[in-house]
């Protein structure tokens, strides 16, 4: 029965060739509680350091007086962390291991100064996205893919302590009246929280991580989010101070490819930046930042978008910025655009850049005004001069898919003509998406105007085969 290249030879039914005793059902089944005895062991080393933190991280808020530990040097905070960890683990006879010791100061510190368990994915440069789903579930994304962690929470009370510390920083809060919230973490991450009861299995949070380091478009040609011309054209773009709408879904990059772009604004412009939580990172020092405020508990005082761009528009600005438009607020920021606030930017949600002018057209309707659709979008038409859309790939990488310009109208349609485009050729081997960035031989109708501006915009780069309006 058993072929081999040289000798042959019978093997005994009661000795397989994995040479376990007994049969295959047997052996298979003394595996499998090995593997189970195993895991159940990693789940109790698990919890046994998970009970040890709690005791530690307890004696440690009875000792520290919270008050002063800003004032205190990290480096003095951390040797009496490490002198309560010692005396506490002598108290109970339990040797430590010098590399697990480090550790488990390291996680206390944590604790005190930071996000607890989230400060070690936090400070992971290659990790974009934390999401926790309940205290025992955590998820990360790298480089565009979602995976696991054996990162956890003591329990769902210590879950929503970590979720107080951050959304209480900049003065927010989340209760069972209020029971999701948008915050952001210091350098600019963006952080969604949501609780019981509308988190029917548990406290869920969402972090979207910011580059500590800020990408540029250099930095998006060499990614291959972009190339050198459409780079160029948005630049000129820019300086030029036309007014650009960048579109995309979630997670596309709408925020990082503004941030990019806002670069390019001249230093000698007063910017006036709107967000619902800031998370722009503009390198201007002539910048003002605005940003929404939710109600109070009694349900007064919320300030929302609207207000700040109607506010906006009496403080002089150069440019408006408004992170996000979502409701009636788009409705003043076209009439910032039409009325004399050229190179101003905002970011929408949609899948392609007709899609996009379709949002705008609704959130405008939804303001209850009983505008006819033509003058809407001839608002539109005449305020907004490019769309630039995003998308995120299948593979997890994101692109500038067209860079389009809005020419006018037809009749009751608003024309737009792409000036680049991400064309797709196929799949790579290892299911990456291929494709190229084509100038579509259309010249901007802006062309004079970029020109007028002092800007070189290039004409080479347009003048390749292809075209067509959309």
């Amino acid at each position: 029965m058993f072929k081999s290249f040289g000798k042959t030879e019978a093997k005994s039914p009661a000795q397989p060739a994995n040479g376990v005793p007994g049969n295959s059902a047997e052996a298979a089944s003394r595996v499998t509680s090995t593997a189970l005895r195993s895991l159940t062991q990693t789940d109790k080393d698990l919890t046994d350091r998970l009970e040890l933190k709690t005791r530690l991280h307890e004696a440690l808020l009875e000792r520290l007086n919270l008050s002063v530990i800003d004032k205190v040097q990290t480096e003095e905070l951390r040797r009496e962390v490490a002198n309560l960890a010692q005396a506490v683990l002598a108290e109970e006879k339990r040797p430590m291991r010098t590399e697990d010791f480090k550790t488990i100061v390291d996680e206390l510190m944590h604790e005190v100064l930071g996000y607890g368990p989230l400060e070690p994915l936090l400070e992971d440069p290659t990790i974009n996205d934390i999401l926790v789903n309940g205290h025992d579930q955590i998820y990360i994304e790298r480089f565009g893919v979602l995976e696991q962690t054996n990162v956890r929470f003591r329990d769902e009370r210590h879950l929503l302590r970590i979720i107080d510390k951050i959304v209480s920083t900049i003065g927010r809060r989340v209760d069972e009246s209020q029971p999701w919230v948008d915050a952001r973490l210091p350098d600019g991450s963006r952080v969604n929280a949501i609780i019981r009861p509308c988190a029917i299995d548990g406290p869920s949070l969402s972090i979207r991580k910011f580059s500590k380091k800020p990408i540029l478009l250099d930095k998006m040609i060499e990614l291959g989010s972009l190339n050198d011309e459409a780079a160029g054209l948005l630049r000129a773009l820019v300086e030029a101070r036309m007014n650009v709408l960048i579109s995309g879904g979630t997670g596309s990059g709408k925020t990082t490819i503004l941030n990019a772009m806002s670069r390019s604004i001249n230093e000698h412009e007063r910017i006036v930046t709107i967000e619902d939580a800031a998370e722009l990172q503009l390198q201007q020092e002539h910048t003002v930042r605005l940003e929404t405020r939710p109600p109070s508990p009694n349900g007064t005082g919320a300030i929302n978008q609207r207000d700040l761009v109607r506010n906006a528009l009496r403080m002089r600005p150069d440019r408006i910025i408004v992170g996000e438009v979502r409701g009636s607020e788009t409705f003043d920021m076209l009439q910032a655009m039409n009325t004399g606030h050229d190179g101003s930017m905002t970011t929408v949600h949609a899948n392609t850049a007709r899609d996009a002018l379709s949002r705008i057209e609704q959130m405008v309707s939804m303001m209850g005004l009983d505008l006819p659709l033509s003058a809407i979008r001839s608002q539109i038409a005449s305020g907004i001069n490019f769309i630039v859309q995003l998308n995120r790939l299948s593979d997890g990488n994101r692109k500038v898919m067209s860079i389009s310009e809005i020419t006018g109208m037809e009749g009751e349609t608003i024309t737009m003509q792409d000036i680049f485009v991400f064309k797709k050729t196929g799949k790579g081997e290892n299911g990456e998406v291929l494709g190229d960035f084509v100038a579509t031989g259309m010249r901007p109708k802006c062309a004079e105007a970029l020109i007028a501006a002092g800007v070189d915009i290039g004409q080479t780069s347009f003048l390749t085969h292809g075209g067509g309006k959309s």
